[in-house]
This record gives C-alpha cells, structure tokens and sequence, in this order.
C-alpha cells in the first residue's frame, strides 16, 4: 500500500472492531489461511474459522501487535494466531505458520485502494432501489452503520456529516454519501430515514440503505466488513469507511474512528480535483 493517508491511518489504529454492547477484554486461539501481508503497516488478512465463542468463520483483515510478528508469513500459508480484543480493538497478540502456503488454498486478494468498488444495489430510506453504479461520475463516501449501535456509530455519522456539512457547494453536488445497515432485520427504510434526521444527515446526497439481510449480507462480504452477534444481542463490527472516486475505484480507505473529517475533505478534494 503505498498511499500516504491510508499509512497514517492504519499507523494510528488501523480499524477497531468496535464493540456496540458489553465491554469485555478476552484473547482467543484461531487458525487460517492468509490472504495478505502488510508488515510496514502491521496488518494482515486472514480467511479464519470460527472462533468458539467469539466470530464465524470470515475473511478479515486484522491489527497485528508487532511488524516483526509478519516475518516469514507469506499469502497461502495456513497460521494460528492468538487474537486479543478488548472494546476499542481487536489485534493479534502471536502468530506461527503451521504450514507454507500451497496454490489455491488463499482465497482471493483483500480490497485494497484502487481496486474497483464492489458493486450493490440495496434500497434507500425512501424505498427507492440504489445502485453504487448510480452515483458513477461522482466521488462515494460508503460507510456501515447501524441504528441501535450506542458505540462507534454515532460518533462515524456524526464524522461523515461534519464533512458534509464543510463541503464546498462545487464538492457537494459531486459527492455523494452512502451508509449501508448492519443490521437489515431492524433498520428498514423507516427506521434509517428517523436514523438520518436524528443525525441531521441532509438526504439531498447522502443515501441510507438496507435490504434483505442475504443481500446485505453479501455487501459486507464483498467489502470485508466483519460482524458478530454476541448472546445478549449486541453487535460487533469492524468500523470502516471507504472513499470511491468517480471511476468507480476505491480512493482511499479509513479504518477505524480517528480519521478527521479535514483529512476526509482534503481526499475528497484531490479526488474530484
């Protein structure tokens, strides 16, 4: 990865794996396979199995603790890693390669930044079908949300509608916002629509969609948005924002909560420049 503002990013906090309900501070043993390496930025992907009591089985790309724990540990190889996670975070503690990687055992490359965006089409607050594709010629800040979340979800709109608010009038009729529910079953159009005015997110350009949950599904696959549904029915998910410029390609990628929204509206700026 050779962008500036994504090495800042992951250099600060990479992405949380905020928790939404209980805090708790647990490590876990887990196995798989990896999918990508990222030593400079200490980050690794990994298509894991489940994980007893914590997550299903799922492709992540995850914090590691130490670049010096990457060492040796290429695409393919098959890993058990340690994972700690406490309310903020989610990391990787240990890590040992059980076995080299043997061709066609690593599944396809994690999203990187100009990768062209994974196509969608959900439906918005208002009922409407919307398509990523509908939005092409214009920049797309795409975000995951959910209505009920009293953690990170608030404070990630709250971020996206300063920087919507600050756009300049020539920017803002050539962006657009997209936050997509992690939550399908509950967030119907309806209930997104309250959810945006709470938040006083002005729906001119910025779209909150839902969907059936297989096909809400299939868009956090398709992004790698990973997301776990604890006993007492919180729910914990990998908080990420992805910039896609009016070709259709990812621009930029913000894991996590500190990304400013200046630094946003500087992306946005170069993008649409």
């Amino acid at each position: 990865m050779s962008r500036a503002s994504l090495a800042l990013a992951v250099a600060l906090v990479a992405f949380a794996f905020a928790g939404c309900g209980v805090e708790r501070e647990e490590t876990y043993k887990a196995t798989g396979f990896v999918q990508a390496v990222d030593a400079p930025h200490k980050q690794v992907t990994i298509s894991h199995e489940e994980i007893q009591g914590f997550m299903p089985a799922m492709t992540m790309n995850f914090d590691v603790a130490r670049p010096e724990l990457l060492d040796g540990v290429a695409p393919g190889a098959r890993v058990e890693f340690d994972l700690h996670r406490s309310a903020t975070m989610l990391r990787i503690e240990a890590l040992r390669v059980v076995a080299q990687g043997v061709a066609g055992t690593a599944p396809a490359p994690a999203l990187d930044e100009q990768d062209v965006a994974p196509e969608f089409a959900l439906t918005d607050q208002d009922g409407h079908a919307a398509r990523l594709s509908d939005w092409r010629g214009r920049a797309v800040l795409v975000d995951f949300v959910f209505t009920r979340c009293a953690g990170p979800c608030p404070i990630q709109t709250a971020r996206l509608v300063d920087v919507q608010r600050r756009l300049a009038p020539e920017l803002a009729a050539r962006t657009h916002f997209a936050s997509i529910t992690l939550d399908p079953a509950y967030d119907t159009g309806a209930v997104l629509r309250q959810y945006a005015d709470q938040h006083r997110a002005q729906l001119s350009n910025w779209s909150f969609l839902t969907g059936d949950p297989a096909q809400v599904q299939a868009v956090l696959d398709a992004y790698r948005i990973g997301t776990i549904r604890q006993l007492d029915g919180s729910l914990d998910h990998m908080v990420a924002t992805f910039l896609i410029g009016p070709d259709g390609k990812i621009a930029h990628r913000y894991l996590g909560l500190d990304g400013a929204a200046s630094a946003m509206l500087d992306d946005l700026a170069k993008v649409l420049s």
